[in-house]
């Protein structure tokens, strides 16, 4: 996580989540985070409002790279072989935080939420015209996502924060790919793949009782 948030580039972020995904239609990890290591560099880029997402996406990559990188990593190649992999050797809690509190299930699953976030809110910014609000767009994107998994106390002090986001043009600006509206059509081509990395992921979860991990 070391990259300078100057080095974002949205183009970047595209490659890793079209690479994503193999023949076989599995997650494969390594892009995956190679995806988020470009989305938190873009967050960071747009200073400390979203540090609060930031900081704990951060956190869950290192986690998951240690994963990908240590002793047991051919079974961290795809989310598919993880979930089975830790799912089949009980190395999940199901119930409550406990044993494996930094499980990969566990761990990508944060990941997985805050994706679904970052994908509603850039496809406001996409669709939304030159003048739209990017706080009511932010917020409308976090009240549809993350905002179930927060406590009132958080949900408040986050939306209180959304009503100083700058305007609409530096969000896409700040994708380092050219004018706003060439930023638009880089969107377009990103987020599908983004959606379906995102739909595959919560099926899995969903076909082995994960979604509601504690």
């Amino acid at each position: 996580m070391a990259a300078s948030e100057s080095d974002f580039n949205l183009k970047v972020v595209l490659v890793s989540f079209k690479q994503c995904l193999n023949e076989a239609e599995e997650v494969q990890l390594d892009h995956y985070l190679a995806g988020w290591r470009g989305l938190v560099r873009f967050l960071n880029s747009l200073g400390a409002i979203f540090s609060f997402i930031s900081k704990d996406v951060a956190t869950k990559v290192q986690i998951m790279e240690g994963l990908c990188g240590g002793p047991g990593r051919e079974h961290y190649s795809t989310l598919q072989s993880m979930v089975a992999y830790e799912v089949g050797h009980k190395l999940v809690d199901l119930e409550r935080r406990a044993r494996y509190p930094d499980s990969g299930c566990r761990t990508v699953l944060r990941l997985h939420r805050a994706l679904r976030w970052l994908q509603l809110f850039l496809e406001g910014l996409r669709t939304s015209p030159e003048d739209a609000s990017t706080a009511t767009l932010c917020t409308e994107s976090y009240n549809a996502s993350l905002a179930a998994f927060h406590p009132w106390i958080v949900r408040r002090a986050v939306t209180v924060a959304f009503c100083t986001l700058p305007a609409r043009r530096a969000f896409l600006e700040a994708m380092n790919v050219g004018p706003p509206e060439q930023a638009v059509e880089m969107l377009s081509e990103a987020l599908p793949f983004i959606e379906r990395v995102y739909s595959i992921s919560q099926k899995l979860y969903a076909e082995h009782a994960l979604l509601g991990l504690p």
